[in-house]
């Protein structure tokens, strides 16, 4: 049984160090598929009046910083969104002025979370890198009880127990970076949509 854990250990540092694709050697913490773009760009999403007037003005507005908090969050629906959007700005004194505060508080809040996820998505990656070595080890340490010529059944367990419990967390690790991978896009394209309903609702 602990030859065969010793096994499947390697096989699946060999497999899964890096969830889909080799490291960047640009960007080696990088653990996704998808390019790492750093921040969204400003002008990929926005069409609209110049902000360089409400620049972190967005968080002076209570109404509107309470209004950021539940549209960027992506519980929200997006057909909730754009009601709450188009609610908001209909009774503004200043429609265009409301829509690019708000816009810019979406932008500054949402880029925000991205970086977050992304230096969690690099963090887990080095944690993957030392529970690899980790995992290495302790299965080069079993096979060598093992192999030796009166092997301690009690040591071979206790370690076979060790790596059959770092293995497991290993791949539920590896598990979940895949799919933390896809938040980044998801967030883009949230941006984006809310992006473009603030647009129309000025245009």
């Amino acid at each position: 049984m602990s030859s065969r854990i010793s096994i499947i250990a390697l096989l699946l540092l060999a497999s899964s160090a890096q969830p889909g694709h080799p490291a960047n050697p640009r960007d080696p913490d990088w653990p996704c598929a998808q390019a790492k773009v750093p921040e969204i760009s400003l002008a990929a999403v926005w069409a609209g009046p110049p902000l360089d007037d409400v620049q972190d003005k967005w968080k002076d507005d209570a109404n509107i910083s309470s209004l950021v908090g539940r549209l960027a969050a992506r519980r929200t629906p997006m057909e909730e969104a754009q009601k709450e959007i188009t609610q908001y700005l209909a009774t503004a004194t200043d429609k265009t002025r409301a829509a690019k505060l708000l816009f810019v508080g979406l932008f500054d809040t949402l880029n925000a979370q991205r970086f977050s996820v992304m230096n969690g998505l690099e963090r887990a990656t080095r944690k993957q890198r030392e529970a690899a070595d980790m995992i290495r080890s302790a299965t080069i340490a079993l096979q060598a009880l093992q192999g030796a010529s009166s092997p301690d059944q009690q040591k071979v367990n206790e370690l076979s127990n060790q790596l059959t419990w770092e293995t497991r967390i290993f791949e539920d690790r590896r598990r979940v970076v895949k799919f933390v991978c896809e938040v980044p896009t998801t967030i883009d394209q949230r941006l984006f949509a809310l992006s473009r309903i603030i647009q129309q609702e000025i245009e």
